[in-house]
């Protein structure tokens, strides 16, 4: 199954975010996105790519390809872009394009991502609330990226 057109160009925006370090920033800048959406796929999607990436970047869950890795990484950066085919800010088509991007990683990522629920089953609900919990902001992301 071929990429949307657009998803390629955030492939190296997600290689550069990944070897530096930054994933937690994207995943405040993922959870500030989500606030206030009502429930739905879309949400539970990206809240579950979101998990992810939180337990990948702690460590936690390394079961996952490093292509995959990629392409989780290139669809939540295209999720939270105001800048991708169709602009955020145009009210009722504005997600749309996102919604092709993400629904593309879910197939594309199917059994990558039923291996990531089936760990995340087997966690304790305590476990998962540290594993997955998302920096509240720059001073709790500078504490957590330096091991405080």
């Amino acid at each position: 199954m071929k990429a949307p057109f657009t998803f390629a160009r955030f492939l190296p925006l997600a290689q550069r975010l990944l070897s530096r370090g930054r994933l937690p920033a994207l995943l405040i800048s993922v959870a500030n996105k989500l606030r206030g959406r009502g429930p739905g796929k879309l949400r539970d999607d990206v809240s579950l790519l979101s998990a992810l990436c939180g337990a990948w970047w702690r460590g936690e869950y390394r079961a996952i390809s490093g292509k995959a890795m990629l392409s989780v990484v290139a669809g939540l950066l295209y999720f939270v872009s105001p800048i991708d085919a169709i602009p955020d800010w145009l009210l009722g088509v504005g997600m749309l394009d996102d919604i092709v991007v993400l629904s593309w990683v879910m197939k594309v990522l199917a059994g990558e991502l039923d291996a990531f629920r089936a760990w995340r089953d087997q966690q304790s609900p305590e476990r998962l609330r540290a594993v997955e919990r998302v920096p509240e902001g720059a001073t709790a992301l500078e504490g957590e990226y330096l091991g405080r």
